[in-house]
């Protein structure tokens, strides 16, 4: 199935907030707290993308097949003390409705934003990933990510470590 990418609109914003939340749900349950991903709100998730939307230093793109919107990506400067970020982008987040995994539009929503990391003259790209995420960590391994030591904990109801993946481009 082929899939348009296209910069996302402030109007998107209530499709990517449920979007959000739903991947969330799906590929969080076991590792985030159950707590946590039930009080996920979709209409707050949806002002809090209407205000990234309206302006910041990341970019959002949807994806969309078939004339829905199924997944996302953010991109942007990194976000990471110590790292060079004249040489370095930052891929924010990737998300997919859950119905849409494993159809090859996380690897084209992935490309694109190493495009975008590339065409603002950067040659490194970082990510973050749950450290008990394995499908998404296999995932950023086929694409060519491998972890580079750098770790990090998020409180999210819990403790949850992070490992940072990068990729020269």
């Amino acid at each position: 199935m082929a899939m348009r990418i296209r910069p996302a609109r402030p109007e998107d914003a209530q499709v990517l907030a449920r979007l959000h939340v739903d991947s969330w749900r799906a590929a969080y349950r076991g590792l985030v707290p159950d707590s946590r991903l039930d009080r996920l709100n979709p209409g707050r998730r949806a002002e809090q993308f209407r205000e990234m939307l309206g302006g910041s230093e990341a970019e959002t793109y949807v994806g969309e097949a078939s004339g829905e919107i199924v997944g996302f990506l953010t991109v942007g400067d990194c976000r990471d003390e110590g790292l060079d970020k004249t040489v370095t982008g930052e891929i924010w987040g990737i998300y997919l409705a859950p119905a849409h995994w494993r159809k090859g539009f996380g690897r084209r929503l992935c490309g694109h934003g190493e495009g975008i990391v590339r065409s603002a003259g950067r040659s490194v790209c970082v990510l973050w990933v749950f450290a008990g995420n394995a499908a998404a960590r296999r995932f950023y391994e086929a694409m060519g990510y491998a972890a580079d030591g750098a770790s990090k904990i998020l409180e999210i109801d819990a403790p949850l470590e992070a490992v940072r993946y990068r990729k020269t481009l």
